[in-house]
């Protein structure tokens, strides 16, 4: 596939995050207690450096919480994606990935329960 070939589908996406989603609630259970977990910061790079692939960026890189990713999570919900609930897509998706990152970290191998 060529980059001129390569269409992002939401529907497609949507799918995907269902299906891993599922994966991780059979691994982890239906919820994580992150204080149990010992890790709650995290290395984040700036969004928009991370796409610049003109030049190298500087490391810039500042710190994610996970424990605020859950707070941004829930307050989300609580304001929900209507007419009315003002939604800010780079905003709501930084702490989705963070959290989405965080599922990833906790299946590497190394942090898998023998």
């Amino acid at each position: 596939m060529t980059d001129a070939d390569a269409v992002l589908r939401i529907a497609d996406l949507r799918r995907a995050c269902s299906m891993l989603l599922d994966a991780a609630e059979r691994r982890f259970g239906p919820e994580i207690q992150l204080s149990q977990l010992g890790v709650d910061h995290y290395w984040n790079m700036d969004l928009g450096a991370a796409f610049g692939m003109v030049q190298r960026p500087e490391l810039e890189i500042d710190c994610g919480q996970s424990s605020d990713d859950v707070a941004e999570l829930t307050s989300l919900l609580r304001r929900g994606g209507g007419p009315e609930g003002f939604v800010s897509l780079w905003h709501e998706l930084s702490h989705v990935s963070g959290l989405l990152r965080l599922l990833a970290y906790l299946d590497l191998p190394d942090n898998r329960e023998s």
